[in-house]
């Protein structure tokens, strides 16, 4: 089981808003990295609740590619891409990403860090998502990026538990 912490920042104009979540997790650093650079694993628990990943192209490694459409429970299709900045295996990751709009134009770009530090066989993650652009008009779905991580990674945290249980990883 994952104990959470999650605190958040915002700022009107979108620029500067920024969310920070650490979770501890009952499973090896090795197996916590893996389902963050895998994308049949990604695929599992990206985006909030009842939404699934029918495209999840995960190239992690530095300068590698990222194209998730992300399925909401109505079915619309929610795209974004991004790119690896930095891999440090098993210990960072870094990446852009960028929220797309229906005629593939960025709405906004974020800039994420998720560490991750072992200590028992325990492994504690610590990620942090800004703001780093912002379009007219994308404040509507930067608002919701606290409540999208945080469920995002309680879905995370359901797939270790299962994974690491049933040792499939």
């Amino acid at each position: 089981m994952a104990q959470s912490n999650a605190s958040s920042r915002t700022a009107a104009n979108g620029l500067g808003v920024e969310v920070e979540f650490t979770r501890v997790f009952d499973a090896p650093r090795r197996l916590v990295f893996q389902v963050w650079t895998d994308p049949k694993h990604v695929a599992q628990w990206w985006g909030p609740h009842g939404f699934t990943n029918p495209r999840c192209e995960w190239d992690a490694r530095t300068g590698g590619a990222i194209h998730v459409d992300m399925r909401g429970p109505d079915g619309r299709i929610y795209p974004m891409t991004g790119r690896f900045q930095e891999i440090v295996e098993p210990e960072r990751l870094v990446f852009t990403s960028s929220a797309l709009d229906e005629a593939g134009n960025s709405l906004f770009e974020v800039e994420t860090t998720v560490t991750f530090s072992e200590k028992g066989g325990k492994t504690t993650l610590t990620m942090h998502a800004r703001v780093v652009k912002s379009s007219v008009g994308a404040m509507q779905y930067i608002q919701g990026m606290d409540a999208g991580w945080t469920q995002s990674l309680e879905r995370l945290e359901a797939y270790v538990a299962k994974a690491a249980k049933q040792g499939k990883l």
